[in-house]
């Protein structure tokens, strides 16, 4: 029994102390504000504008605007690349394709037929004009106790097709469909005096069929001057004012009976 007393004091018996254990933890505190002073240097040496790119570096100034209004620096803009281009963007009308100027010569060229059309200006897709005298249409003819909204808006689409491929058969550049709504949509503004005196008398006598006829000339008229002079067409104008007349009989039908 002795002999495994003294085997046992021998196996559990160690040099560590308590005193090891505070050394050991004191050298590694010592260790540890070691690295914590070379940190510290090595940050005194490196500046804070070390890692950040030049084009950021811009001139530091004193924020002096209030929350959600932030302060204009014109010198900062301009390195950044940004301008103010409102100044040289174009008018809203004139990006939408209105032009007042435009639509003022196309209504007197189709109020006097007599003047010679600017091919020029009678060759664009305008068709701001036209939507607007057809709605006028429709709403005279509403005055009128005529409900024929979708009879204008229908005859106008088929006759802009067939005076399409007419006009295409007979010229030689050719001719787009807007240009082609665009003149029958101008030229329908003297129908509107037509529907607008329908409101006052009725036109079923003599007297409504002869401003009937004598509108439909004055329409038809309109249209073949503006399509020669537009498509270069010089002497075809009678051709052309055939069925442009046919086309709009079809409105004076509409509006007198």
């Amino acid at each position: 029994m002795s002999n495994f007393e003294q085997f046992h004091s021998d196996f559990y018996q160690s040099n560590y102390t308590i005193d090891d254990q505070e050394e050991a933890y004191n050298s590694y505190g010592s260790k540890e504000n070691l690295c914590g002073s070379g940190k510290s240097q090595m940050g005194e040496q490196y500046p804070a504008t070390a890692f950040v790119p030049s084009e950021m570096l811009l001139t530091s100034q004193r924020y002096t605007g209030q929350i959600l209004q932030p302060m204009y620096n014109p010198d900062t803009l301009s390195h950044l690349g940004y301008t103010d281009g409102f100044d040289e963007e174009p008018p809203l009308l004139e990006e939408l394709g209105i032009n007042f100027e435009h639509i003022w010569q196309k209504t007197l060229t189709v109020l006097n037929p007599m003047k010679p059309a600017d091919g020029s200006i009678m060759n664009e897709t305008d068709l701001t004009g036209p939507m607007v005298f057809c709605l006028a249409l429709g709403a005279t003819l509403l005055l009128a106790g005529k409900v024929h909204f979708g009879y204008v808006y229908g005859m106008s689409a088929i006759g802009c097709l067939g005076m399409h491929a007419l006009l295409n058969l007979m010229s030689v550049q050719g001719v787009s469909h807007g240009c082609v709504a665009s003149v029958l949509g101008y030229c329908l503004l003297p129908m509107l005096i037509l529907s607008s005196s329908a409101v006052v008398f009725p036109l079923q006598g003599i007297l409504g069929t002869l401003l009937a006829l004598f509108i439909i000339g004055w329409c038809s008229l309109s249209a073949s001057k503006i399509f020669t002079s537009a498509l270069a067409m010089e002497g075809q104008q009678l051709l052309i004012a055939y069925p442009c007349a046919l086309l709009y009989g079809l409105f004076a039908l509409l509006t007198v009976f």
